[in-house]
């Protein structure tokens, strides 16, 4: 899917360029636009490109994602209006996980230690029962672990442990998440 030469032609094929301005005018005109307890719906409409949705998913409209067929969703997880998935890699959300508005998850970065920059695809994975709060920015290649919270306007650049509240810019686990 990604081009392997670094230095000239385009990181992505010919078949992922077209399907995702398909996805685009799909996104526009049936997903952006629709009414916000149309969650069932949006499933629908993801599934249709290949996402994988489990049951009693709520993704709202106003999430932006790059290519749905670099998606999983597990049951019951949300993600709120204003989330970006840039799933040039894989992202899985995890059971009963919950991203927040304006969080970020960024699948793909480059190589800035090769001339032209090359793209580096790497998958994001984020547990059962975690929370992603408002504005966090997860890179490429990060595990956030079951139950983890991970707070606000963070930047999380390496994996964060199950059960723990993590903060900061780096991100760094704080203290044990404790279920009352």
């Amino acid at each position: 899917m990604v081009n392997t030469d670094t230095h000239t032609g385009p990181s992505f094929t010919l078949r992922n360029r077209v399907s995702r301005v398909i996805w685009g005018f799909t996104y526009v005109l049936f997903f952006q636009y629709s009414p916000k307890t149309f969650f069932k719906w949006r499933a629908f409409i993801l599934r249709i490109f290949g996402a994988k949705v489990g049951r009693g998913v709520h993704i709202y409209p106003k999430v932006k994602i790059w290519a749905p067929w670099n998606i999983e969703l597990k049951d019951q997880c949300g993600i709120a209006s204003g989330a970006i998935l840039y799933s040039q890699g894989k992202i899985t959300i995890g059971g009963k996980a919950v991203i927040s508005q304006g969080a970020h998850l960024c699948a793909g970065t480059h190589d800035y230690t090769v001339m032209g920059f090359p793209l580096v695809i790497k998958p994001i994975i984020i547990g059962d029962d975690a929370w992603i709060a408002a504005e966090v920015f997860i890179h490429a290649g990060v595990t956030i672990g079951d139950g983890c919270v991970i707070g606000a306007r963070a930047v999380v650049n390496k994996d964060m442990p199950s059960w723990m509240v993590c903060a900061g810019h780096p991100c760094v686990a704080i203290k044990k998440r404790i279920i009352n």
